[in-house]
């Protein structure tokens, strides 16, 4: 089911910011950033060989990004893995048992189809499911 790692997401309070560390000290490069309207955020993708760093800035104080930051700070807030079929991937994790947060793909970042499963069912740690056409 599972291709490869996509990203990892980390959220910070200022991509900016973020940046010094992520270009100025590993000399990473962003490839942009972009606004999800629906998941008010703010992103960078950072290219690191086969997947990406993605920074996440909140652009509301009601952003799942800012309830993360506020609870736990600054850091890694989910794991993407990549996927051929979202649809079928959503499926097969509700069939082993797996509580999904969407049960049906939305868009995110760069156009990817995504869906997130609950923490509660994978041993604490937020897992996306990402597929890039």
């Amino acid at each position: 089911m599972v291709k490869k790692i996509d990203h990892i997401g980390i959220a910070v309070n200022s991509i900016e910011q973020a940046l010094n560390f992520y270009e100025g000290v590993l000399g990473l490069k962003a490839a942009g950033t972009e606004v999800v309207e629906e998941q008010k955020v703010k992103v960078a993708f950072l290219p690191t060989g086969d997947s990406e760093v993605e920074l996440l800035e909140a652009t509301s104080e009601d952003s799942p990004v800012a309830k993360y930051i506020a609870k736990n700070g600054e850091g890694i807030q989910h794991i993407a893995y990549r996927v051929d079929d979202i649809e079928k991937a959503i499926e097969e994790m509700k069939a082993r048992g797996m509580r999904m947060i969407d049960e049906t793909p939305r868009y995110g970042a760069g156009g990817a189809k995504i869906a997130f499963c609950h923490p509660k069912s994978t041993g604490g740690v937020l897992v996306e499911l990402c597929q890039r056409d």
